[in-house]
């Protein structure tokens, strides 16, 4: 079983002196308040996409255990990862993925059924959305916060814009409506692009360029040694043929 990255990273963190974790949580609390984003630090965490922890359905463990199917090792790790217990969050520090490329396995393995479709709206709601699935509109509409209606009329309003030639994004648009906050908008789209962000705890277990020229010094040396074997042959060859001449002239 690998070792929990992110576990050991708050262990860490809980284990420094009272001080000291208050001075990061504040720092923290005034960045999430920068970003808009007080909302997630009250939230239910069994609502957070992070927090997560996908359930492999019978289907998923048979494809993990024979893998007939022939899929992308991630696929495979993003399963056993989730056989284990792994979070997403998780999922993405011991695996060296984005959220965002984490949320494209999370998506097609539910697509397959080889893990269960959450409870929460909001957590399949937000991985849609990240994973590229689902727009704007959708993401609200699944999560509840918007009615189909309001989305229908969304719509409309958009394409009277588009053909008066004047576009304007969807968020933009919910927003003029009254339908979403400013900043419920903003902080969605901060979601989304740091989705796209790598977060490693453990440098020491990425591969690092000096094995792979390592690896490659080999290889060239192993094919310089086959070029000079086969040198030899060629003049072997060349020597018999020569032999077999001179027989043939006498």
């Amino acid at each position: 079983m690998k070792k929990n990255l992110f576990e050991l990273f708050i262990g860490k963190l809980i284990a420094l002196p009272l001080w000291v974790k208050q001075a990061v949580y504040y720092r923290l609390y005034l960045n999430m308040r920068e970003n808009y984003c007080e909302r997630f630090i009250i939230k239910n965490a069994d609502n957070l996409f992070a927090f997560y922890n996908p359930t492999v359905t019978f289907k998923g463990k048979t494809e993990l255990w024979d893998r007939k199917s022939g899929l992308d090792t991630n696929i495979y790790n993003f399963l056993r990862l989730c056989s284990e217990g792994y979070s997403i969050l998780e999922i993405s520090i011991n695996t060296f993925l984005s959220v965002e490329e984490v949320a494209k396995n999370f998506m097609f393995c539910l697509e397959q059924n080889y893990i269960e479709k959450p409870e929460s709206d909001e957590v399949y709601a937000m991985g849609g959305f990240i994973a590229g699935k689902f727009r704007t509109g959708e993401y609200y509409k699944i999560n509840g916060s918007i009615t189909i209606d309001q989305l229908e009329q969304a719509v409309m309003t958009q394409r009277h814009l588009d053909d008066r030639m004047e576009h304007k994004l969807f968020g933009k648009i919910l927003i003029e409506l009254g339908f979403i906050t400013e900043k419920n908008v903003q902080t969605l789209f901060i979601l989304k692009a740091d989705s796209k962000k790598r977060f490693i705890l453990d440098y020491s277990l990425v591969p690092k360029s000096e094995l792979l020229q390592s690896d490659k010094e080999k290889l060239e040396a192993k094919i310089g040694l086959l070029e000079k074997e086969n040198d030899a042959l060629k003049r072997k060859m060349t020597h018999l043929l020569h032999l077999i001449k001179q027989d043939n002239d006498e």
